[in-house]
């Protein structure tokens, strides 16, 4: 998710080594600051950035910095199962979840050790949940995070690097230890579909679950790119990322439709709006449209990427490099 912040950051941010939880930095004007993703609980709005940020607010308008941030790392993902129990992740691996509604924050998980950021992170209820991040990083929790196990999706190897794999567990196993860390790409993004979670990543990664995550099985690439944004309804999936490069198929059919774009920025997520269309947000301040069929722009004048976005009372709500914005829609 996110791709301008992550190439600028995946290294730069590799956070402060944490002997102990450092608690977030406050800031003046918190919503002014580097937002990467944003949610509505069914109770408000909470959003997540820079240095351990946590920001929340009822309507958009305004918004108050979570004081009990026990981490100081980039944040880049959040989601929430209800209204009062949420989880972020970012850097490090690091897992923070709450109880209150974003008030207070625990520490699950921080390992700076692996110098990996955690990217996305999904719950689909209080109990069962998944954290993904960089070089095939996948973690899954059946307890609402207070264990995490870590798991290596070999499913989702290329079959020349399956063999290459094979070979080094059985004559090297110190060398197989060492190249599970980092030969699967980038998870990018976790989503819930229609037909089973669905995963997309580095080098074109597409990959679906149908049994709650225990397996997964790679999806045809149609494009060698990275995804960072998939979404779906009941009538199409649609995968969207590097350079304005939208797909979309229909449900019960096999190919995937790549739509021109005169565009190349970057999209970092979709969102459904009014059930009609959807607006894929993207850096550099473009706004995609997907409306029967067609695909359009528009260009938001400050020019700042977007990185996810909610839609509350006809408003988006969006969670830029520049923080919060607020841009009214016509319904």
């Amino acid at each position: 998710m996110k791709y301008l912040v992550y190439a600028s950051l995946i290294i730069s941010g590799a956070s402060v080594a944490q002997e102990a939880p450092n608690y977030a930095i406050s800031a003046t004007n918190a919503a002014k600051t580097l937002l990467t993703d944003i949610t509505n609980t069914g109770n408000g709005l909470i959003a997540v950035g820079k240095h351990g940020t946590v920001i929340k607010s009822t309507s958009g308008d305004s918004w108050q910095q979570a004081e009990l941030v026990p981490t100081q790392v980039l944040l880049t993902a959040v989601d929430f199962s209800n209204e009062n129990n949420g989880w972020a992740c970012g850097h490090d691996a690091t897992i923070i979840n709450t109880t209150d509604g974003g008030v207070n924050w625990q520490l699950q998980q921080a390992l700076p050790e692996l110098d990996k950021p955690c990217l996305d992170i999904l719950f689909e209820d209080d109990l069962k949940g998944f954290a993904v991040g960089a070089y095939g990083m996948f973690y899954q929790t059946t307890d609402g995070g207070q264990h995490w196990q870590k798991r290596f999706l070999d499913s989702l190897l290329f079959s020349d690097d399956r063999d290459y794999l094979n070979d080094l567990k059985e004559n090297d196993p110190q060398g197989y230890e060492a190249e599970t860390a980092s030969i699967l790409p980038h998870f990018n993004r976790i989503e819930k579909t229609d037909n089973g979670l669905m995963l997309v990543g580095e080098m074109g990664l597409m990959a679906r679950s149908i049994d709650d995550g225990q397996t997964w099985q790679r999806i045809e690439e149609v494009y060698l790119g990275s995804f960072f944004a998939v979404a779906s309804d009941s009538t199409q999936e649609i995968v969207a990322g590097l350079r304005g490069n939208v797909f979309a198929k229909q449900s019960g059919e096999k190919q995937w439709q790549h739509f021109e774009n005169v565009k190349t920025a970057t999209i970092n997520n979709i969102i459904n709006y009014n059930n009609k269309q959807w607006l894929m947000l993207a850096n550099s301040g473009v706004i995609f449209h997907l409306q029967d069929g067609l695909l359009t722009h528009e260009q938001l004048a400050d020019g700042k990427a977007i990185l996810d976005g909610v839609i509350l009372d006809n408003r988006l709500i969006m969670a830029t490099e520049d923080g919060i914005k607020v841009k009214e829609l016509t319904p």
